[in-house]
């Protein structure tokens, strides 16, 4: 009879897993993708190497699943930023700026996540997050187009734009340090998610109010 896992043990691997990924995310903000590595991600999750190992064999394989499990976090807030909104357009403005907010808050993360140089094998687990970001964004620039609210554009084209622009303004080598000022940091937000919509044809964005507020990162 095949030995079934009970659903203490289950909970426990999953609980084990759930740490590894911490760890390694608490490296990456402290040091980028450089840091994530097996054995100093064992040391911070306070296990040995060896288990790790069992989870994940190679690095390649824990900083594609630390991606993915970030990439599902960041998607899901703009999600629920653009849902929130009254409408179409006032959701892409949000999803930007939401966006933008959380790429302030967490800097060295985000350009972990997207734009620091690292191996190729690495800049391969992390293609798909910057290829999510940009389906989510045509999707949004889609809707508002059907609205009629921007005006005749290629969202294929526009979307993956956007996002370029948006990464280098916020986390890119060129981009200035926005500090821990809460006002500056709302103003650039606001400053990058009126670019976008100018950029986008929405050349009075900030008449109709759809940058009044910025979202607070949870």
């Amino acid at each position: 009879m095949p030995y079934r896992q009970t659903e203490n043990v289950v909970r426990r691997l999953a609980a084990r897993y759930d740490a590894i990924l911490a760890a390694a995310c608490d490296a990456a903000m402290e040091g980028g993708m450089a840091a994530v590595q097996i054995a100093a991600v064992a040391g911070r999750a306070g296990i040995a190497a060896g288990t790790v190992y069992r989870y994940f064999p190679s690095k390649i394989e824990l900083v594609a699943a630390l991606v993915a499990a970030l990439s599902a976090r960041e998607l899901a807030a703009l999600e629920r930023a653009a849902k929130a909104a009254p409408g179409p357009l006032s959701a892409l403005a949000a999803a930007i700026a939401t966006f933008a907010a959380r790429a302030l808050a967490g800097r060295r993360l985000a350009f972990a996540l997207i734009a620091e140089p690292v191996e190729p094998e690495v800049d391969a687990a992390r293609v798909s997050y910057r290829q999510a970001l940009a389906a989510e964004f045509e999707k949004l620039i889609r809707n508002a187009l059907a609205a009629g609210h921007l005006p005749d554009q290629d969202a294929a084209l526009a979307a993956p734009a956007l996002l370029g622009a948006l990464i280098g303004g916020l986390i890119g080598p060129l981009a200035p340090a926005a500090g821990d000022d809460p006002a500056k940091v709302r103003a650039r937000v606001q400053m990058l998610t009126l670019l976008a919509l100018r950029a986008l044809g929405v050349v009075d964005a900030r008449a109709r109010g759809l940058v009044v507020q910025t979202v607070v990162p949870e």
